[in-house]
């Protein structure tokens, strides 16, 4: 994960995995944990909060006020007790099953200061500003808090991660007891990652979540042991499924696929999961006709299952990602680009039999596409940059990362693409600093990752702040970049993050 580069340390928010430990409730909350949207989200999630100035004006110019703070999570009760006498203490975070949460009258401070701390008009724009982690320990400081803070729109595009030790309670007997999902219910969840979970764990969650059966809309199963049975039982219950996530799931099989996949799944996502072959993309193709995503990491697919998309998909499917997909080669892109016309988003990363012809016919065939990746193919040249910049005009990220063929010449092509957003060349070992000139005058370029080039120096990555609208910037691991070039950066390019 990327680190902001204010000059301070970095807050101790969310973890490198972008996940988010939920601290033990009294509700039923369980450890779970939350995950919420791309790694360039989770680097802005890692920046300090920013409140906003909504306190009264009395307030406002208090020079003892204490303003919440990632320093620690301590710091966010100071805001249910602004204007503390001298002497009075914090009030805690630890809201242990069984004690008893502060009532509004009992908070410090003179009454209007308490009935501040709690008005729920306040609140309801103060909590904006905080992360999900945040959210998750302000949520315990009292019960006024607890009922702004559950409400639906604080959690839209957060998914709670639950590992299958944490679906049960252990009664004193022995016994096991699945958790209550109430708390989840009450925020409106409406996806949920499990993890290691079996067909009786899926049957248990579907009988004990309110909302399973036509309020979850996504489902991710990863190192689950679920079979065919579980499978087709877990989609034939919940009705509301219609994005659903398979990885590193070894039990079921493609026969499970053709009994269990619905029409109505509009996105897939299939990855380690060792008996899916060309049968799988067979039933994927023939049973989900109104599918606009599919994600496949498979290592036994080879050019024949980009044959099977029909028609209708090729009018529906906009997102294609095939991941280390070896077996693909020159030919299947020949089958995909002519079955899907319309992709707006491809990735061949890892496809490491896919050439510079293929890189062609993608560049001729799919002009709709704004986001290609092909890192991790190292059969790519500089000729397959030129056939992306004469032919992909609308494209806006293109994804290069351990393409160890491509030089300073392949950059001179990207140089005339003036949609292009988002350059990521990490560990392209042969570009150099005469290939950043050609960048120069890439004004739509708003991030830019250069991680682990060996050959950029202190010289060649310091002309980039001649690219004024850079949002971001990806040094890692990059010889060339010195704390001096840092400071440089930040006072010269003062609205880009600089990842060292």
């Amino acid at each position: 994960m990327s680190n902001p580069r204010n000059g301070d340390t970095k807050p101790p928010c969310l973890p490198r995995n972008g996940l988010v430990k939920i601290p033990t409730q009294p509700n039923g909350l369980g450890s779970a944990s939350i995950t919420k949207g791309t790694p360039a989200v989770k680097n802005r999630l890692c920046q300090p909060s920013s409140v906003p100035a909504i306190l009264s004006p009395a307030l406002a110019h208090r020079s003892d006020l204490p303003i919440p703070s990632l320093a620690s999570p301590l710091s966010l009760a100071t805001l249910a007790s602004v204007s503390s006498p001298p002497g009075a203490s914090l009030m805690g975070l630890n809201t242990s099953e069984g004690s008893e949460q502060p009532s509004p009258e009992r908070l410090p401070g003179s009454p209007s200061e308490r009935q501040l701390a709690v008005d729920e008009k306040i609140l309801n724009r103060l909590f904006w500003y905080f992360s999900a982690c945040e959210k998750c320990v302000l949520a315990q400081v009292c019960k006024a808090w607890r009922r702004v803070l559950y409400q639906p729109k604080f959690w839209v595009g957060l998914t709670p991660v639950l590992h299958t030790k944490e679906l049960y309670n252990i009664l004193p007997g022995g016994e096991k007891e699945f958790v209550s999902l109430q708390g989840f219910a009450v925020r409106g969840f409406d996806g949920f990652c499990l993890v290691g979970v079996s067909d009786l764990d899926i049957c248990e969650f579907i009988d004990n979540y309110p909302l399973s059966k036509k309020g979850v809309k996504s489902m991710s199963l990863k190192r689950s042991t679920i079979t065919d049975a579980g499978l087709e039982v877990m989609l034939e219950q919940m009705q509301g499924v219609v994005r659903l996530e398979l990885s590193g799931c070894n039990d079921f099989t493609e026969a499970g696929l053709w009994s269990s996949l619905n029409a109505r799944i509009t996105a897939l996502s299939v990855s380690d999961c060792i008996n899916v072959a060309d049968d799988a993309i067979a039933a994927i193709s023939q049973l989900l006709p109104n599918l606009t995503e599919l994600n496949l990491q498979a290592y036994h697919v080879t050019d024949t299952a980009l044959a099977y998309f029909t028609a209708k998909q090729g009018y529906t499917t906009h997102t294609l990602r095939l991941n280390s997909c070896w077996e693909i080669t020159n030919h299947g892109v020949v089958n995909m680009v002519h079955s899907l016309p319309n992709l707006s988003v491809l990735s061949l990363s890892g496809c490491s039999k896919v050439t510079d012809d293929g890189v062609e016919l993608v560049a001729e065939n799919l002009r709709k596409l704004r986001s290609l990746d092909l890192s991790w193919c190292p059969r790519i040249t500089d000729m397959a940059l030129e056939y992306i910049a004469c032919d992909l005009h609308k494209l806006e990220e293109l994804v290069l990362d351990r393409c160890v063929r491509i030089t300073d010449t392949g950059l001179s092509y990207l140089s005339t693409m003036s949609s292009l957003r988002s350059l990521y060349l990490r560990w392209c070992c042969q570009v150099q600093d005469f290939g950043l000139k050609h960048l120069l005058g890439m004004g739509s370029l708003r991030l830019l990752s250069l991680a682990g080039c060996p050959l950029l120096t202190t010289t060649g990555l310091s002309g980039l702040v001649q690219l004024q609208e850079l949002e971001e910037l990806e040094l890692t691991n990059c010889p060339g970049a010195t704390p001096e070039l840092f400071k440089y950066f930040s006072q010269h390019l003062p609205c880009c993050m600089v990842i060292e």
